[in-house]
């Protein structure tokens, strides 16, 4: 029970962060300048632009529609969190429309907001949480195709919004910086979840690979697997175990194979993906 509610109290931390992010960027940096972001947030600031409507408003319309379309083909849990994002967003949209623009400069509205913007969109991602919009639209196209990466579904369906932006604004300067603002929150969505998904691969040549298998397996979340190995050069024969690791776990592994053996010989590889046995994929 403690541990459930400690994984919905940091859902819906994270998701209120990355919608809070989000909202920023849009609010004080993307719209004062008439720069679409694609999303929902991109249909709004061309409505606020058109049509003087509200950004929270329309932007609260649009992620109405798509999710009655997410409760049934992502189900619940999704778009529960779905809906805190697509409100949270709305509420700081809203509060931050109040703040002055951060800058007149376009080039730096279209830089930084870019990557805030899509430092948001991962955030709320890394907790399978959404900030609502186009986000659900590209995990409901996900559903169906999973091979395919946020980021590039996002890429596709926030061109035809950027596109459909030149008929309010008639600007293909706009257009351009729009296109920049689509490439460097993609890229920022991407490079953002892949180092979520970097994890370590340790190797560990040893003469005493069953008493630090033991050690490792008693001590630590992480299972081993121990390799009959052979020294090309002496021709002895070691034990080679096989462990894979988070990032943050390695300081502590590396304290505790020494310990045992501290003429070890360790190597560590870097993996982009693992899955299974305490490993979770984020896409």
């Amino acid at each position: 029970m403690k541990k459930t509610f400690q994984r919905f109290l940091k859902k819906l931390l994270l998701t209120a962060l990355g919608s809070a992010v989000t909202a920023f960027a849009v609010a004080t940096l993307l719209t004062p300048n008439k720069v679409v972001s694609g999303g929902a947030t991109g249909i709004s600031t061309i409505l606020y632009h058109a049509f003087g409507i509200p950004q929270g408003l329309s932007f609260a319309a649009v992620n109405a529609l798509l999710l009655l379309i997410s409760i049934r083909v992502l189900g619940k849990e999704f778009t529960l969190s779905t809906i805190l994002g697509a409100g949270f967003v709305s509420v700081f949209v809203q509060l931050f429309s109040y703040l002055p623009a951060m800058t007149d400069n376009i080039i730096l509205a279209t830089l930084f907001g870019g990557v805030l913007y899509g430092l948001g969109i991962a955030i709320a991602f890394s907790v399978e949480s959404s900030t609502g919009g186009m986000d659900i639209l590209g995990r409901l196209i996900q559903h169906y195709f999973s091979h395919f990466p946020v980021g590039k579904i996002l890429q596709g369906i926030n061109g035809v919004i950027i596109a459909a932006s030149y008929f309010v604004f008639r600007d293909t300067e706009l257009i351009l910086f729009s296109v920049l603002v689509l490439f460097v929150s993609t890229f920022t969505i991407d490079w953002f979840i892949s180092r979520l998904n970097v994890s370590r691969i340790a190797f560990v040549i040893t003469d005493k690979g069953e008493e630090l298998s033991k050690f490792l397996v008693s001590s630590s979340p992480r299972g081993v697997t121990m390799i009959e190995a052979v020294g090309a050069y002496s021709f002895e024969n070691k034990e080679m175990l096989f462990c894979a690791l988070k990032n943050s776990e390695i300081p502590e592994f590396q304290k505790k194979v020494l310990k045992i053996d501290e003429k070890a010989f360790i190597v560590y590889a870097e993996s982009p993906e693992i899955m299974g046995n305490g490993f979770h994929l984020y896409r």
